[in-house]
């Protein structure tokens, strides 16, 4: 698949409705946009097992615990111990679905995406959780929702452990003692989205301008109604020095928002003077 193909699928997909978002497709165009050219089946070889393993495990085992042991202990999906992209930017291996299938490694997010598709092709209710710094699952038992994270061998998070990550993450201890809010679900096409976004932050840290351009693109398609990531399309080019791409990135984030409610970002005037 060409950068262009996968373009205008990740168009097609950001159109479609939230209900029926095809979340490893979507994955799957997002991975070639960036490096075309791959051959994607490993992936769906790895997902369609693990949604037949797991539609087995449910037989004789909770759907947590069915989960966990499905994609962690058969298929050995886990996450890198040795990315830490703070100072960075990490690995960008770990946040390609592609990558993954073939290492069994990568960050939450990644990983996460296995957990769901997986979780809906066996009919088990799941959904990601945008915990801070870090993605977890949530999984609907029947004694109530319970917290797992991929990266960590899917293990169950424990309220008070979801607490003090939450403390540790800068909230207020009102909210970091509200599990409710903790975790909120958010969809398929939302989990795919923060991912990239964790790209771009990543892309940007390493230098690499033109992935990050990428991710941000990838983040406009699959999300049109949501004008931020035009502003960082903006950023990452006018880092590339691509001045008249950047003003044409902030005039789409500005008809995305609409004037009433586009404050342009610092910066611009400065853009426009540099490129007179």
């Amino acid at each position: 698949m060409t950068r262009d193909e996968a373009e205008a699928q990740l168009l097609a997909f950001g159109q479609g409705p939230d209900d029926d978002f095809p979340l490893l497709e979507a994955a799957i165009a997002c991975a070639l946009h960036d490096h075309p050219f791959r051959d994607p089946e490993p992936v769906r070889r790895l997902a369609a097992a693990a949604a037949a393993r797991l539609s087995e495990r449910m037989g004789w085992e909770s759907h947590d615990d069915a989960l966990t042991e499905t994609l962690a202990s058969d298929f050995g999906l886990d996450g890198d111990l040795l990315d830490d992209g703070a100072l960075d930017g990490g690995d960008p291996a770990n946040t390609d679905i592609i990558a993954a299938a073939g290492r069994r490694r990568g960050l939450s997010g990644t990983l996460a995406l296995f957990y769901l598709h997986a979780a809906r092709e066996a009919g088990i209710q799941v959904q990601g959780v945008d915990f801070p710094n870090h993605f977890l699952l949530r999984v609907e038992t029947e004694v109530g929702p319970v917290a797992l994270d991929p990266f960590s061998h899917g293990r169950i998070v424990l309220p008070s452990e979801l607490t003090r990550r939450a403390l540790l993450a800068g909230l207020t201890p009102y909210v970091a003692g509200r599990l409710d809010l903790l975790m909120a679900p958010v969809t398929d096409r939302q989990a795919l989205i923060r991912l990239h976004g964790l790209q771009f932050h990543r892309a940007m840290r390493r230098g690499d301008h033109a992935a990050a351009e990428r991710s941000a693109v990838r983040r406009a398609l699959l999300g049109p109604e949501d004008h931020r990531p035009w502003l960082d399309v903006a950023a990452a080019r006018e880092r590339q020095g691509a001045l008249a791409g950047a003003l044409q990135a902030l005039d789409r984030a500005r008809a995305t928002a609409g004037e009433a409610v586009f404050m342009p970002p610092p910066g611009v005037e400065r853009l426009r003077l540099r490129l007179n």
